[in-house]
């Protein structure tokens, strides 16, 4: 079931026009949320990152649209699919309604929202080798636009074709001033001795809800060092870890780049760190 402009509908049932302006001109925002239990995961996180989305994108936001409102779609959607009791990944979609080319002819909003069952209520950390390498035939352009989760997504669709072609289980991407940004569907962190660097919002990276997270259990850690600095290509041979983070996965380690191999033991202790600040909310 899906919750279309709040009416629930079987899938066969929720249809968007042809013109609809998230498809023609990617005039969309969307949240990604972890929901174990009926229990959003970092609930108040997500919604001032869609709320602050919707306004730098001009929407309009309805009167309706309050943390309660928009909760109660989400728990009846997963009711609905019989996920009240279990692990969820939810994508919670806003799209400007239709009318205009460029140039919209309004600025009110439809939204959809879908459900599907996730494995595990915890974050698990994958035994999987995970290999990545640097997608360059196109650039992140630095600046607000880029930190924001859109419907333009064309650079992330071909890097993930390269990696799947080549072999490679990710690829991390750069922007204009050839600066690595975040990898296709996460943020990055790298540690180097006792210092963890993560590049800025500047550089044009998502404002990740897990990034935001693991920045606040970095900073609890008394014998390590939180840097939010641009991360140049040639750092990444030199680094001890590398991880790339994301509402869903939680923490990802990275094995090998290059001929880089690398370890995983702060990737560890920050993940049991994170289970607990997950289920603290």
């Amino acid at each position: 079931m899906i919750n279309l402009n709040g009416q629930t509908v079987a899938p066969n049932d929720a249809h968007l026009s042809v013109t609809n302006r998230g498809f023609a001109y990617g005039d969309a925002v969307f949240e990604t949320i972890r929901v174990v239990n009926s229990k959003i995961m970092f609930w108040e996180d997500h919604y001032f990152r869609l709320m602050a989305s919707m306004r730098i994108m001009r929407m309009e936001i309805p009167g309706n649209f309050s943390p309660e409102f928009l909760e109660e779609e989400i728990t009846g959607l997963l009711k609905a699919n019989g996920l009240e009791n279990s692990p969820a990944r939810i994508r919670f979609s806003v799209y400007r309604e239709e009318g205009g080319f460029y140039s919209p002819e309004t600025y009110h909003i439809g939204y959809f929202i879908t459900a599907e069952e996730l494995p595990s209520p915890f974050y698990l950390l994958k035994d999987d080798f995970y290999e990545i390498e640097l997608f360059k035939d196109h650039y992140v352009n630095s600046g607000l636009l880029s930190t924001l989760k859109t419907n333009n997504k064309a650079l992330n669709v071909l890097g993930s074709i390269f990696a799947k072609e080549n072999g490679y289980q990710n690829c991390l991407i750069l922007n204009e001033n050839k600066s690595v940004v975040e990898a296709l569907n996460g943020n990055l962190f790298l540690v180097k001795g006792k210092t963890i660097k993560t590049p800025p919002l500047t550089d044009g990276c998502l404002k990740g809800i897990l990034r935001g997270k693991l920045i606040e259990i970095i900073k609890t850690l008394p014998d390590y060092t939180l840097i939010e600095e641009s991360i140049s290509p040639f750092e990444l041979q030199k680094a001890d870890e590398l991880f790339i983070t994301n509402v869903i996965v939680g923490i990802q380690p990275v094995n090998k780049y290059r001929k880089k191999e690398f370890r995983t033991e702060l990737t560890k202790e920050l993940l049991s760190k994170l289970n607990v600040k997950a289920r603290l909310g």
